[in-house]
């Protein structure tokens, strides 16, 4: 690879960097600061340390929490930005929700040598200077010492140039090139050295106008915002089930080719399924609801599953998640599909929630899925959230914001499935730091880094490509 990039890229890049100095400052001369609300951030951390814990020698995994899902080959999408975005001056700040936990080198007590939690990604540009903070959690690689770290700045963003003002409505950021830093080296349980490249940042997230201020009117009544329901009714609430990770990326990967389309109310989270309008009944602790909505994962081989009519039950801290299941070879109503620990209720406000309880397939519904999965398989967990109240608020669905109009999954680099992860790591990132850079700046400049676009708001599903099993 030669060292520099040829005459004509060189000049290439310099034309669009300078059309974009000249184009963005013009219309962010009219801009304000304004809130970002809602996007998504795609980063796979590391995709040859992922193919290492995956792989023969670390024999582990990974799950994912918060509602982040997983997107192309090997990455994560995190979700609901929330933060600030000054048009004027390019200032930037994102956070995002979810996160991934690697786990690897189990032992024979059942512990993993290797755990490490990344979470609640955020993003800060100021000047030319970009930096990605996460929350850590990891165990020390030898002495096995656990510490937990709030938004270590993990790594340094390479924007090439790109000027960040602008005045429009959303803000996209393309492959940036990231790279380790002494504090994100010192978090990542002393598998790499700062420096080391790491997976490229993409971004895409709203930012909305300010808001005139108005007067604040007079708060109402207690009585007028928290009508009480007759005692055990459901006023309104909604299950959030993502049926199994696996399963989805099976479903839209190359083995199936396929899709799932939701249908009467059913909302689609990104990595969950939001089954809403509950009703029923709750008292002492138990709980019979249903839900509307129905979702349908259709692909190749013969793949067409329909869950609908969904209901859940609690009893005695055990939940059951039911669903009538269509099929070509199973045809069933009320099928119990999987149990999950209820203990866990979380009651204010007049809202009842239980948060991502760990959900196991049962018998019949091992038969619903052909017997893909055994009875007893972890399925993914279950949120469930009534309201026993009119004033009581569901939670949010993750906010995966607009859909970006000039957008691509990062590149993953490739990945080293079976050797440990050493701190020298220039096969991954050394000779391709110069093009992947260039590479970001130029798209991010082309189809506008800080993209100043207007955009039809819907949500979209994360495209995956399916593993060896599902």
């Amino acid at each position: 690879m030669p060292a520099r990039p040829p005459a004509l890229l060189t000049l290439f890049c310099a034309a669009l960097l300078g059309v974009a100095g000249a184009v963005l400052p013009a219309s962010g001369a009219h801009a304000a600061s304004r809130a970002v609300e809602g996007g998504r951030l795609d980063w796979g951390v590391k995709s040859s340390f992922s193919a290492y814990v995956t792989g023969p020698v670390a024999g582990g995994g990974y799950s994912l929490t918060g509602g982040a899902a997983t997107v192309g080959r090997s990455g994560f999408r995190f979700h609901s930005a929330t933060g600030t975005y000054d048009g004027g001056s390019g200032a930037f700040r994102a956070s995002f929700s979810g996160g991934v936990r690697f786990l690897g080198h189990r032992t024979e007590t059942g512990e993993h040598r290797l755990d490490l939690t990344l979470s609640r990604p955020t993003v800060s540009v100021t000047g030319s200077t970009g930096t990605l903070f996460v929350d850590v959690t990891s165990k020390a690689k030898g002495t096995g010492t656990v510490t937990t770290s709030r938004q270590v700045p993990f790594a340094s963003l390479a924007l090439g140039g790109i000027d960040m003002r602008g005045g429009g409505t959303s803000v996209v950021l393309q492959n940036v090139p990231a790279t380790l830093t002494a504090q994100g080296a010192g978090s990542f349980a002393g598998y790499y050295t700062a420096g080391t490249a790491l997976d490229p940042v993409s971004l895409s997230v709203d930012v909305r106008q300010a808001a005139a201020k108005s007067p604040t009117p007079a708060a109402p009544s207690p009585s007028a915002t928290r009508k009480s329901t007759p005692r055990g009714a459901v006023q309104d609430g909604a299950v959030d089930w993502g049926v199994r990770r696996t399963f989805r990326e099976y479903v839209t990967g190359d083995i199936a080719d396929g899709r799932w389309t939701l249908s009467s109310g059913a909302l689609d989270g990104g990595a969950l399924f939001r089954f809403p309008g509950g009703k029923g009944r709750y008292e002492d602790g138990g709980l019979e609801a249903s839900f509307r909505g129905a979702v349908r994962f259709t692909g190749a081989h013969g793949l067409d599953l329909r869950l609908s009519a969904v209901r859940v039950t609690v009893d005695g801290g055990t939940g059951t998640l039911f669903a009538d299941v269509t099929s070509p070879r199973y045809r069933a109503r009320k099928v119990p599909l999987v149990t999950f620990a209820a203990g866990d209720q979380e009651r204010s406000g007049g809202l009842l929630r239980v948060t991502e309880a760990p959900a196991r397939l049962t018998a019949q519904g091992a038969r619903a899925f052909g017997g893909m999965y055994r009875a007893g398989t972890a399925m993914d967990p279950v949120s469930l959230a009534v309201a026993l109240t009119a004033g009581a608020a569901l939670p949010a669905l993750p906010d995966l914001g607009s859909e970006p109009t000039a957008s691509a999954p990062p590149t993953p680099t490739p990945a080293r499935a079976s050797a440990e992860p050493v701190a020298s790591d220039a096969a991954d990132g050394g000779t391709r730091a110069l093009p992947v850079a260039l590479a970001a700046g130029c798209l991010a400049a082309a189809a506008a880094a800080v993209t100043v676009v207007t955009v039809r708001r819907r949500r979209t599903r994360p495209a995956a490509e399916a593993p060896d099993a599902p």
